[in-house]
């Protein structure tokens, strides 16, 4: 299978299925010298395993990470890092049943259209705990961006058409209710709302935002390797996404260029903008300003709710689908998307080293 890998100068490579041994993530291209501890991998794997509330999966994981290679007395040594994390509580036999028919939503029909066969077991390798793999390279990445003083906010900003309010915002509710918003009053709304859903067998889905901060200028490519387009790229790569927009996004179709565009203005002899209509990317370039992205994320396909679809057969049947489901995907989604994010952000940082030549002068003329 190829199209498994992500970055150029700092390369990962996701492998593992839902109802396999395990999964896991080996990383290329990490400096030497960074401390890294299975905690720190943990603490984001932590936000994205399954059982942390009835709006989730009940299937139990602890997920715990275990890091192979690359590792040496507590630092990242340069070589590549090798982390797995093993399947425990698979119950493959739930899924006996869809291996005859295919599920709306799911990559069953394609799987079999381009491979002649696939992994029914929960998805296979199209299943959410791919995203276990990206996760732990994300924390890696989240460490190395923190060295430089970027830090990123991801969070729910709007589940089942609620959505969080600027005015009530509030960066410590991400973590204090279990669908990640930053507004309390919408996540007791949304509560009430998914708890509805659930009752009569259905899924929601929502809007995730994320909030870069710290970034310098001048990262990205100006032509294919856009920052704002790799941002994209890593985004979209995730299952469940099926939007994507940055800074004023789907908006500033509907505005003029008067109104779209952000002026410019000295401040104590720097260049800021007035407004950022632009996600703080101009040109594919980072602008030194904060960068703000939404992707949306669809309702979760495993519905106990009757659907009609059609078996290997060509027969036109109906389907309940059964096994450990969530409701809802966006609050475990939230940490995925932030470790894309930073995936993007580091490999074009590394990858701008080489853009000026008197910094490269700079490193090796000691």
């Amino acid at each position: 299978m190829a199209g498994s890998t992500f970055g150029n100068q700092f390369k990962i490579m996701t492998w593992g299925e839902s109802h396999g041994a395990g999964v896991g993530v080996v990383i290329d291209g990490c400096p030497a010298g960074i401390p890294l501890a299975e905690s720190d991998i943990q603490v984001m794997l932590n936000k994205r395993k399954p059982g942390q509330s009835k709006y989730t999966t009940p299937r139990k994981e602890d997920d715990e990470v275990e890091i192979l290679s690359g590792i040496f007395e507590g630092k990242t040594t340069g070589t590549p890092i090798s982390m797995v994390v093993r399947n425990k509580t698979q119950r493959s036999a739930d899924y006996s049943e869809i291996a005859r028919f295919y599920r709306p939503g799911h990559a069953d029909y394609t799987f079999d259209e381009k491979y002649g066969f696939r992994d029914y077991r929960g998805g296979g390798r199209s299943s959410g705990r791919e995203t276990i793999g990206r996760v732990a390279a994300g924390a890696v990445a989240v460490k190395i961006l923190a060295t430089l003083g970027i830090s990123i906010c991801t969070y729910s900003k709007e589940i089942g058409g609620i959505a969080a309010s600027y005015d009530n915002f509030d960066k410590e509710q991400i973590e204090k209710n279990p669908f990640r918003m930053p507004d309390e009053k919408a996540a007791a709304q949304v509560e009430e709302y998914a708890m509805k859903q659930i009752e009569q067998g259905d899924s929601i889905g929502g809007i995730i935002e994320c909030v870069i901060d710290g970034m310098m200028p001048g990262i990205g490519e100006p032509v294919f390797d856009k920052l704002d387009a790799k941002l994209a790229q890593a985004v979209f790569s995730i299952g469940a996404v099926k939007g994507f927009e940055i800074g004023s996004g789907f908006n500033a179709a509907r505005l003029t260029g008067t109104e779209n565009n952000d002026a410019f203005y000295m401040n104590n002899g720097k260049v800021e903008k007035k407004t950022n209509n632009a996600g703080g990317i101009l040109g594919g370039m980072s602008d030194g300003s904060q960068i703000v992205f939404r992707t949306a994320i669809k309702p979760t396909p495993s519905i106990s709710s009757v659907q009609d679809t059609v078996n290997k057969d060509g027969e036109d049947i109906k389907v309940s689908i059964k096994g450990r489901h969530d409701p809802m995907i966006v609050p475990r989604a939230v940490v995925v998307v932030e470790s894309m994010a930073a995936l993007a952000l580091v490999d074009l940082i590394f990858e701008n080293m080489t853009s000026r030549i008197d910094n490269i002068v700079k490193f090796y003329k000691k």
